[in-house]
């Protein structure tokens, strides 16, 4: 039955229940946490929407379903006006009423009575089902089916809550390399205007301001080129959140507030989260879809039952003025029994189909499973990686930071070289590239490692 068939691309289309977050006026800056922005999102997201949308065509295709068992009542109106009125034709029985007999041979003749000019019909038809296997059987689907877009609902909410946590990150981690490179440029503008008044009395030559001038001067441009990716990454955030790219957002939460190694090293032998999977779910639901679809099937074989009645008031006369003179009305009640004989094969064939789309789900769902478990241990490795390499670049970052003040001491104190402070600031930007780099793959893969291990809920 049509309401018992879903396709997989079902599966395969759109978790949280976040409360209600009314948009902000137009042109009214707004101050949001993460939080504020996940529910901004489940609001405001076009694929939530959608999903959404989908739920409640899913409840009144439900009430559809349930409309085809209940009393289906009809009425009709129909007027003929014949043009040329159909002849009652026959043998002539004119012989019959005086003793004599029917001519076989005499030609039929047209009997004075037929149908009337006019003809007007009122009715009114009523038919109730009263059994009917593949209808119960849809009954049971019909939960199943709104189910299953109860479910894409969530899955799509999941989706958006790991893109805007992932934009939201970027937006921090923006934000984090601007000020690193508001404090190395702040430092390389003290040495430079030290340097530059060294200069002016003879201490140092030209060539080491020109050297530091270069310095100073890509700094401050690599700093334009980070405020623009700031700028960027926040309409980022807002795409995803279903915001206008127009509306000013600013982000209240900071980057000493996520806590990296929250998340849990996962027990490598512990599967349960697989069944807490949302993808698990829906998987699980396109099962037992097939399994009502076979039901269905069978329901096929039986005989099905249904009452009808109805009643029509006619209306005849050869003349439109005496034509509602006289009512002549009919009516009826039965009951019709269908039942399947022999269909050529094909609905034992159908069933066969369905068992096999059955054996198919099964199949797909065992394999996603393995696939659940493997992609959870490739988050906890990357996980793992990011980690350590996120404390690997913060040490780097401060043995960086060390070398370049002594690098300044010694060259204040005339033991060291213009040369080797440029190196060491140099040393000392680029493993600040390395720590915002790691800093942010960190980030995303703890978000990835929450996915994969179904915390997202």
């Amino acid at each position: 039955m049509r309401y018992i068939f879903l396709t997989a691309s079902l599966i395969c289309s759109i978790v949280f229940s976040g409360f209600a977050q009314q948009a902000p006026p137009p042109n009214t800056p707004v101050s949001y946490s993460l939080a504020d922005c996940i529910n901004y999102a489940y609001q405001h997201q076009d694929s939530v929407k959608n999903a959404a949308l989908d739920v409640k065509s899913a409840e009144y295709k439900v009430k559809e379903t349930i409309g085809t068992g209940l009393p289906q009542v009809n009425g009709s109106i129909s007027f003929q006006d014949f043009l040329q009125t159909p002849a009652s034709v026959g043998p002539n029985l004119t012989g019959v009423f005086t003793g004599g007999t029917i001519d076989p041979n005499a030609p039929l003749i047209k009997f004075p009575f037929g149908a009337v000019k006019y003809n007007n019909t009122y009715g009114v038809s009523l038919s109730q089902l009263v059994f009917s296997g593949t209808f119960l059987v849809g009954l049971k689907a019909v939960k199943t089916y709104k189910e299953l877009y109860i479910r894409s609902l969530t899955r799509s909410k999941i989706e958006t809550n790991v893109q805007v946590t992932k934009a939201y990150y970027q937006a921090l981690v923006s934000g984090e390399q601007i000020k690193l490179l508001d404090a190395n440029i702040a430092q390389l503008k003290q040495t430079l205007d030290q340097t530059t008044a060294q200069n002016k009395q003879g201490f140092v030559e030209k060539i080491d301001v020109d050297r530091l001038d270069v310095q100073y001067n890509n700094l401050v441009t690599n700093r334009d080129n980070a405020e623009r990716a700031l700028i960027l990454s926040v309409e980022m955030l807002k795409f995803q959140m279903g915001m206008p790219i127009e509306q000013d957002l600013t982000l209240t939460d900071k980057l000493s507030d996520v806590n990296i190694t929250q998340a849990a090293q996962a027990d490598v032998t512990d599967t349960s989260f697989i069944h807490n999977r949302i993808e698990y779910k829906l998987l699980q639901t396109n099962i037992l879809l097939n399994q009502l679809d076979v039901k269905s099937k069978k329901a096929a074989y039986l005989p099905s039952v249904a009452l009808n009645g109805a009643y029509n008031q006619v209306f005849q006369e050869n003349h439109t003025r005496f034509l509602y003179n006289n009512a002549y009305p009919n009516s009826f009640i039965g009951l019709n029994v269908n039942i399947p004989i022999f269909s050529g094969g094909q609905r034992v064939n159908q069933l066969r189909q369905s068992e096999i789309s059955v054996m198919k789900a099964q199949n797909d769902l065992d394999n996603a499973a393995n696939g659940f478990k493997l992609q959870a241990n490739a988050a906890r490795i990357t996980y793992e990686n990011s980690v350590h390499s996120l404390d690997n670049q913060k040490r780097s970052r401060e043995l960086a930071q060390e070398v370049l003040r002594v690098s300044k001491i010694k060259y204040s104190q005339g033991v060291g070289s213009n040369i080797e402070v440029t190196q060491a600031q140099t040393d000392l930007e680029s493993a600040d590239n390395q720590y915002i780099q790691a800093l942010y793959n960190a980030l995303i893969s703890k978000v990835d490692l929450d996915k994969a291990y179904a915390r997202i809920n």
